[in-house]
């Protein structure tokens, strides 16, 4: 079967999810991710929404936002915002899902502004809980799409802090030790982060080469021993079309 970039991307987002564990998601291509994970390698997977739901099964529908109200079909607990960020607090958070318009080369993250935060050419939607994810989760798992505007070497705005300047900066600005960015999936792979905190190139999607990847960053792109990502096998893209089948977060009609 063959699939879209944005499929791939989906599928290899999943497949970083453990059975047994709980992630802090939003809508879009994450929840798609999550859902995509619970039904086909992790079905005690947690799906925990900014909103406050907790677990819902798969709702009839995805859902349009953190708030709506496909996010507490028979969820085990209907919360409240300030729960789920107590949550995080207290180190219950495995992983968190974030997007974001601009990253950085050690996982900084921008969602608030482009341009001078005085007068941008763009006002982006902010915080909400990105912040407060990517500060408090173990691990947290940036999903976006790679292009030389929002793989740049310094940030608009800093928004979500990631290694901030590299290893040991979160500790020293206050943030749980053992916390931070984890990994990074775009339509063209996946990366992690190194020694120093700098985001490295671990693998890339079939068809996908070194310099396609480096010819979409403005940052120089590290890259080790990259591996290929195995296409998604038939079971993952039936079940992530049976979730998505119109193509609201994939774009197939």
């Amino acid at each position: 079967m063959r699939c879209s970039r944005t499929e791939m991307m989906v599928v290899a987002a999943s497949r970083l999810l453990e059975d047994g564990r709980t992630v802090l998601t939003g809508t879009g291509m994450p929840v798609l991710a999550s859902l995509l994970a619970r039904e086909t390698r992790a079905p005690r997977l947690s799906i925990i929404f900014e909103a406050g739901s907790i677990s819902p099964l798969r709702p009839p529908a995805l859902p349009l936002s953190v708030g709506d109200s496909m996010t507490a079909y028979r969820a085990v607990m209907a919360a409240s915002m300030d729960y789920v960020m107590c949550l995080a607090q207290a180190g219950y958070a495995d992983y968190a899902f974030l997007g974001a318009a601009q990253i950085d080369p050690y996982g900084n993250l921008n969602t608030t502004v482009i341009g001078p935060y005085e007068r941008p050419r763009v006002r982006l939607p902010g915080s909400g809980g990105a912040n407060d994810f990517g500060s408090l989760s173990w691990r947290t798992i940036v999903l976006m799409r790679q292009d030389r505007s929002r793989f740049v070497e310094r940030l608009d705005f800093l928004t979500t802090p990631g290694y901030l300047t590299g290893r040991g900066a979160r500790e020293r600005a206050g943030l749980p030790r053992g916390t931070g960015p984890w990994r990074v999936v775009t339509q063209l792979g996946i990366y992690g982060f190194g020694e120093d905190g700098r985001m490295e190139l671990l693998r890339v999607y079939p068809g996908v080469t070194l310099e396609e990847v480096r010819g979409s960053s403005s940052f120089e792109i590290r890259a080790g021993q990259v591996e290929e990502e195995p296409e998604p096998t038939a079971r993952e893209l039936r079940t992530l079309r049976r979730l998505d089948p119109h193509g609201m977060v994939t774009g197939r009609g």
